[in-house]
Order: structure tokens, then C-alpha cells, then sequence
């Protein structure tokens, strides 16, 4: 398939809360390096800006984002407001609190409910805005969100916050959630051959509930965030050859076909890989080519 001319929109849009994006996004982690965090070699920063301005012009209008995506020598936030600022009206900028780090790069426990407005405002200072457009709750572990959700709802209603998501979660959390505030999106890791059927469960109930389920690690499969899978089941391989696609491509598009509530943000430092990541909005499967993928998917389950 020819990719160079594909922009986000092929994908169609869907809404978090009165926001409207393109069901394609992009996803900032591996703008700091080869790997994620503090693994790898730092990115070359001007590279790392010229794939943020080259997926604006290609119609991304949502990019998932977080205070603690940083390397040595590179900052996830600090690149999206130099590469982007003054932000687009349509742009929507995702981030996401819960983990910690600290400025060496190393993990802490998860943030105290009472942090989380530290950890807004954090945010806020880095991309250069006076309110996020949408922050996720990455649960950490918890058996219970409703404190760490609780405050950050507060937060919604200063109007630091315009909208609110959840991040690794069960049904039970989404449910938790909403009896404090309205939830946009849930934020789970999913793609083909996840092997995780409470995933399969969440992307349902949030077709049900027409909220957006935003998977992560799509393409990366066992890789997570040292990125994008080399192993591709036969099924994968042969799909992709019939649409002159690349596997990973083949791999968005089963993911977008889950449903038109599905968003994709998948993640790269590569322009390359950037136009390549869009064009798979364009990629239409066939119906016996969706059925393959869910069985494969199926038996991994």
C-alpha cells in the first residue's frame, strides 16, 4: 500500500468527551530514546521534532503523553512544546499519572493520592498549557482507584483537568471510576495475540458505553516498550503480503477493526515508521482476513 499520501483521517474519528480526534493518534514514549525511559541512546532531538511536525501535517490530532516519559537527556513533554507550541486548536494532548520517577530515572512507589496534583501540574509546566486535555489514571497495583481517581476529579473541577481516563484496569475499576466522574477513555494494553481475555472484556463493555478503549503496546507485542515485535505468526506475514502492508500495519488494522470506539497511538522516533504507522488507518481487512487474526487471537487467550 502506498503510504506517503495517508493521513490520520483515514481512519475515522471518535470523541473523548467533546473532543473529536482521529481514531489514529500518536504515542510520544519512544521520543526520547531508542528505547523507552532511561534504556538506550538518548534520541536525536531534532529528529524527534521533525516526526512530531510531520504527524501534525499528516492529521494527528491526538498524542498520549506522560511526565515520567523522559531519558539522560531527553523529555517526551519538553519536545511535544518546542516541536508544537502554540498548540493547534484541534489538537488534543492525553497524559497520564500514577507511576513514579525521579530525576535520576529511577522508579518510586506509586504517587499518594495527595501527589497527583503535583504530578498535574507538573505536566502542565513541561507541555506549557494551563489545562490538560485529558489525563489518565494509570493504576498502579491498586485493589481500589476511587482515592487516586477522587482527587483528580477535584482537579477536573478547578479546571486543570478537561477530561478524565483510566489506565490498566479491570471492569470493576471503570464502574469504581464512574460512580465519581465521568471516564473518556480506558487505556489497556491490547493488540493481536495479547493473551489477555479481560482485555477482550474491556474493549466490549466500552463499545457498549461508546468510551474510547485506547490500547498500548498494539504492535509491540512481548516486546512492550523496547518496541515494535520482530515475531509475526504465518497468518500475520501472509496478510501483510497480499496488501503489500508490513506486518505492523497488519497488526493496526486488526486493532482499529475491533470496533469504531478503538483509537490507536502507536509510538516511534522513525519518520519512516511514522508514515508507515498512519497509512494503516487506510488498511481494510477482509472479512476471512479478520476472521485468521481473531482466531490466532483467540488462541492465545
Amino acid at each position: 500500500m502506498t503510504s506517503e499520501t495517508i493521513t490520520a483521517d483515514a481512519a475515522g474519528t471518535w470523541t473523548l468527551g467533546d473532543l473529536t480526534v482521529n481514531r489514529m493518534g500518536f504515542g510520544a514514549m519512544r521520543l526520547t530514546g531508542s528505547a523507552a525511559f532511561h534504556l538506550g541512546t538518548p534520541s536525536d532531538r531534532k529528529r524527534s521534532v521533525a516526526v512530531l511536525h510531520r504527524a501534525v501535517e499528516l492529521g494527528v490530532n491526538h498524542i498520549d503523553t506522560a511526565a515520567f516519559y523522559f531519558s539522560s537527556l531527553r523529555s517526551a513533554n519538553e519536545i511535544i512544546n518546542s516541536a508544537l507550541s502554540p498548540y493547534a486548536d484541534d489538537l488534543v494532548i492525553v497524559t497520564k499519572v500514577g507511576p513514579y520517577r525521579n530525576y535520576a530515572g529511577e522508579w518510586g512507589t506509586s504517587a499518594r493520592p495527595e501527589d497527583l496534583r503535583g504530578h498535574v501540574e507538573e505536566n502542565l509546566r513541561q507541555l506549557g498549557r494551563d489545562h490538560l486535555d485529558v489525563v489518565n489514571l494509570r493504576r498502579m497495583g491498586q485493589d481500589s482507584i476511587a482515592e487516586h481517581f477522587g482527587a483528580l476529579a477535584d482537579l477536573r473541577k478547578e479546571g486543570l483537568i478537561r477530561h478524565l481516563g483510566i489506565s490498566n484496569v479491570a471492569p470493576r475499576h471503570l464502574a469504581e471510576a464512574q460512580a465519581i466522574a465521568p471516564v473518556v477513555c480506558v487505556q489497556n494494553r491490547f493488540g493481536l495475540g495479547s493473551g489477555n481475555p479481560g482485555t477482550d472484556e474491556m474493549v466490549r463493555i466500552c463499545r457498549e458505553q461508546g468510551i474510547a478503549f485506547v490500547p498500548f503496546y498494539a504492535i509491540a507485542g512481548e516486546g512492550a516498550e523496547q518496541g515494535a515485535t520482530a515475531g509475526h505468526d504465518e497468518a500475520v506475514l501472509a496478510i501483510a503480503q497480499v496488501h503489500g502492508a508490513t506486518p505492523a500495519q497488519v497488526r493496526l488494522a486488526w486493532t482499529l477493526a475491533q470496533g469504531p470506539h478503538v483509537l490507536a497511538i502507536p509510538g516511534t522516533g522513525n519518520p519512516d515508521h511514522l508514515t508507515e504507522n498512519i497509512a494503516a488507518g487506510a488498511l481494510r481487512l477482509t472479512e476471512d482476513e479478520l476472521d485468521s487474526l481473531n482466531s490466532l487471537h483467540q488462541q492465545a487467550d
